[in-house]
């Protein structure tokens, strides 16, 4: 009999996708399921939409985080399997059937990650560019992952419950990678299954692709340096994108020394630096070329090359300045 699986989904003011997010989840051709919503204190009309599915509802009167309404999904879930999610993606129709096949061959002492379709279910410029990235950066170390991700995270309900879930006292996202990184250490095993697959709805424009890559580095940096981590090849926090940003800053340093001395010999350590910068993330490239053509590989390089490791960069300054100020005290940050 197959093992019976409860998708854990939390919410918070996800109005605007959690619809589509469970019609994609009831479409799942696989047999048992449930699904489990944690509203995290809504203040929009999430609840009256949730409450038009047949799922589990479970309410908080006030927000309490990601982490902690996951958990109390686990609570309130009766399945032999936990699939995480969140409510902006939506689950690809055999994504439980490769879960529960692979968990079983793998054994309840891993934590199985699943990863963001190439091409997300809004695919201008922006999201495009962050889905192939995301997708490229978490299946890239299958077999030896640095963490798996909650939006698509399949663990064996009782570990979970044994292990005390999601640190719930924590900076409000990575909560996931604090997780996989603590079980690791208990001697579970992470692995990345990429036919597990969720498509994400991302609706980015500059400014909201940059306002993310600012926020998410900005934590990333306060964790990895209280972890003692900060040059792991992790997921996004990838080594080619700690070069990209590197490249990023030596090419202004060199551009500005360029203005102030004109000497041309300041040009060449920069066009040395950029083609390594092009060697390191070649397969990143490639999979841009792949998944979309050529026209939005170079625009996506340029992109990636060019403006994103600037906002990477405030980020990681952001993470550093506060880690400095403060400590790693993470309960605080909201």
């Amino acid at each position: 009999m197959a093992p019976f699986i409860s998708i854990v989904i939390p919410n918070y003011n996800g109005g605007a996708t959690i619809a589509p997010c469970l019609r994609a989840a009831l479409a799942s051709r696989y047999d048992p399921f449930e699904i489990v919503v944690v509203d995290d204190g809504s203040m929009d009309d999430s609840v009256s939409v949730i409450e038009r599915f047949p799922c589990r509802l479970v309410s908080f009167d006030k927000r309490l985080g990601a982490a902690a309404a996951r958990n109390a999904g686990a609570r309130h879930a009766r399945g032999d399997i936990l699939f995480f999610t969140d409510a902006d993606c939506l689950i690809e129709p055999d994504a439980l059937a490769v879960a529960a096949r692979t968990l079983a061959a793998a054994g309840p002492d891993t934590i199985v990650g699943g990863t963001y379709t190439p091409i997300p279910h809004d695919a201008d410029f922006y999201s495009l560019f962050q889905s192939i990235f995301i997708h490229y950066s978490e299946t890239k170390k299958a077999g030896n992952p640095d963490y798996v991700a909650a939006h698509a995270m399949v663990v064996d309900a009782e570990a979970f419950r044994d292990s005390g879930g999601f640190s719930e006292d924590f900076l409000p996202i990575i909560e996931d990678v604090n997780y996989s990184h603590r079980m690791r250490r208990a001697g579970f095993r992470l692995i990345m299954d990429s036919e597990i697959q969720v498509q994400h709805v991302f609706n980015f424009s500059l400014y909201r692709s940059l306002r993310n890559a600012v926020r998410k580095s900005m934590y990333w940096t306060m964790y990895s340096v209280a972890n003692g981590d900060l040059f792991e090849d992790s997921g996004t926090a990838s080594v080619e994108m700690k070069v990209n940003v590197a490249v990023f800053a030596m090419c202004v340093f060199l551009l500005v020394a360029f203005a102030f001395t004109e000497n041309q010999l300041a040009l060449l350590p920069m066009a040395v630096a950029i083609l390594a910068n092009i060697l390191v993330s070649r397969k990143l490239i490639a999979a841009f070329y792949r998944i979309s053509g050529g026209g939005f590989a170079s625009v996506a390089t340029l992109y990636y090359m060019a403006i994103y490791p600037l906002a990477v960069g405030a980020g990681i300054i952001g993470g550093m300045v506060y880690f400095i100020a403060r400590g790693p005290v993470f309960g605080d940050v909201r």
